[in-house]
């Protein structure tokens, strides 16, 4: 930090199990992530390379090869693992997260009707392999997955060897966790974090009144995904209570003699 204040809220440092940052790397150029990571390197934990964008961006390895030199480690996005399995090349999915030195993988299944068995049994596989990020919940913003069907399909993705489950919402923030405004589904998450601990879930929030929702229920720590990369330094502020819309609430906190 560049100078003091007093009554800030504690960050985890990294490498983190909370407090965690996934930045949507959606077609970056070299450039652009060198300058990304200039300014915004320090409170990035992880980068996804969104959907399939992996597949059409040129100088793939180099780009890769800047966040892997900035410490970042970098996912492909769970679509693309999704039109792998979808053509019934997994074994080629396999290969290409070995030729990139790919070090996580997303699975999913938001695109792909997938039995959950099956699904889970990729994630198990995949875990022999690299660290593997899981994602529930549908891209369709019409299938509405019940709150009890959330916490087993969460549950069984973890216990199936995925070290994070992926709370879905699209960059757009508005399917799975959000209804079609961008509001959260307040009922649901709540009904969630009674069955599975909140440094387990990594909640997409792409829209700024959705991280503020989710650092006013959880604190400063909450993991969050889906940041645009022009609005992690602005995330980071939402966490520390330095923007109108927690300026209060850790300073409110503290005069509680709550913890912050």
């Amino acid at each position: 930090m560049n100078y003091t204040l007093k009554s800030i809220p504690e960050r985890a440092a990294k490498p983190r199990e909370r407090g965690f940052t996934m930045a949507m790397d959606k077609g970056l150029s070299i450039r652009e992530v060198e300058d990304f990571l200039e300014v915004a390197g320090e409170y990035v934990d992880i980068v996804k390379l969104g959907w399939a964008t992996s597949f059409v961006t040129p100088n793939l390895a180099k780009k890769l090869d800047v966040y892997r030199a900035a410490g970042i480690p970098t996912y492909f996005g769970g679509t693309l693992f999704e039109a792998f399995i979808a053509r019934n090349q997994f074994e080629d999915y396999r290969r290409v997260l070995d030729k990139y030195q790919m070090t996580f993988a997303e699975v999913s299944d938001g695109s792909l009707e997938m039995p959950h068995d099956e699904k889970c049994a990729y994630i198990a596989k995949l875990a022999e392999q690299v660290t593997v990020l899981s994602e529930v919940g549908s891209k369709d913003a019409e299938k509405i997955i019940p709150p009890y069907m959330w916490i087993r399909l969460m549950k069984a993705e973890l216990e199936a060897g995925a070290w994070k489950v992926i709370g879905e919402a699209r960059e757009g923030g508005n399917v799975g966790l959000f209804r079609s405004t961008g509001e959260v589904r307040s009922g649901l998450v709540e009904e969630i974090l009674t069955q599975v601990p909140f440094e387990k879930i990594l909640w997409e929030a792409p829209q700024k009144a959705q991280q503020v929702w989710f650092i006013k229920l959880l604190g400063a720590n909450v993991n969050l995904g889906n940041i645009a990369p022009s609005e992690v330094i602005p995330l980071e502020t939402i966490r520390l209570g330095l923007r109108g819309d927690t300026f209060d609430h850790f300073l409110n906190m503290e005069k509680a003699g709550k913890k912050i």
